[in-house]
């Protein structure tokens, strides 16, 4: 793997790594569990569900959103709704101008708190672990238990300097990355890879319909399709990647000579059926990373704020 695409996977491999996941036994923590709404409030997962399904059936694209907000938000300190906070996480770069859907997660809390009483019973963090998984099932892919039981932070995060690889390996790296068979990107996060990389990482012929839509000077917001079929959970990420049309560069470093290029290329094939046995494990394993339970945090009344 040449210098630049090693770098940028060591970037996606620490981003992955992001502080350890805490197990069930640490002090301070309960347990989490997909029952944990059960009893005290049954209706919470349906309400989740339909606002999720009827968003994503106005804009497919929402989908890929409402997954990549719980993505950023396990990926800073964990799965703990800070990405929601006004002036936090969601204007910090990489997020600023990209992650998106904060308005539907204001919907599903509403109707949520209603099903549940009218009383904040279902944290912030754990809406966002379920729409991720309700979208992911509303764009055709596979559906997973999700745990429940988190509790969302009381303070504005910040991003740490070192962080330590527990709980997700290489495997979980790849699969998770694959949550780019899914939505768009914007022409200034992949402009320099379809103008300057050479043939020997881009496929020719996909840069030059890519700059068809990104031009060189221009165009930073202009959207580009993060594979062949942006509407629809399948295999197709892999298999670009292995024929050198990965849209982002830190995606095509996946597949560039390297020790993953065997596990994109076995998600390729098979009709992604190991992809979507791992992607669920991987996402059952991210959503595991720091959460507050217990007494630790809060149910925020409303998911951009901290409670008073």
């Amino acid at each position: 793997m040449a210098n630049s695409h090693r770098a940028i996977f060591f970037t996606i491999l620490l981003l992955l790594a992001v502080a350890a996941a805490a197990t069930a036994s640490s002090a301070g923590f309960s347990p989490l569990s997909p029952y944990y709404y059960s009893k005290i409030c049954p209706k919470a997962l349906p309400a989740i569900r339909r606002v999720v399904e009827a968003a994503v059936s106005g804009e497919r694209r929402m989908g890929a959103s409402l997954l990549r907000l719980h993505f950023h938000d396990c990926f800073v300190q964990g799965c703990d709704g800070s990405i929601l906070l006004d002036d936090s996480e969601k204007t910090a770069l990489p997020n600023n101008n990209s992650a998106r859907g904060f308005e539907v997660i204001d919907m599903i809390k509403s109707e949520v708190d209603k099903a549940c009483g009218g009383k904040p019973v279902v944290s912030c963090a754990d809406i966002l672990a379920v729409a991720a998984r309700d979208s992911v099932v509303a764009l055709g892919g596979p559906s997973w238990e999700v745990q429940l039981g988190r509790r969302d932070s009381t303070d504005l995060p910040a991003l740490k300097s070192s962080f330590q690889k527990q709980g997700l390996n290489e495997r979980d790296l790849v699969a998770l990355s694959g949550g780019h068979t899914i939505g768009f990107s914007q022409c200034q996060f992949f402009r320099n890879r379809i103008f300057n990389e050479t043939e020997a990482n881009i496929d020719a012929e996909f840069a030059r319909e890519r700059r068809a839509s990104c031009f060189a000077g221009s165009g930073d917001a202009n959207l580009g399709s993060l594979d062949g079929s942006p509407a629809r959970f399948d295999g197709s990420y892999f298999k670009n990647l292995v024929e050198k049309k990965g849209l982002l560069h830190s995606d095509q470093a996946l597949f560039a000579g390297g020790s993953t290029d065997s596990v994109v290329k076995g998600y390729g094939s098979n009709n992604g059926r190991s992809f979507w046995f791992d992607f669920a494990s991987s996402m059952v394993k991210m959503g595991n990373i720091k959460p507050l339970t217990g007494n630790r945090g809060q149910i925020r009344v409303n998911c951009r704020k901290v409670n008073a």
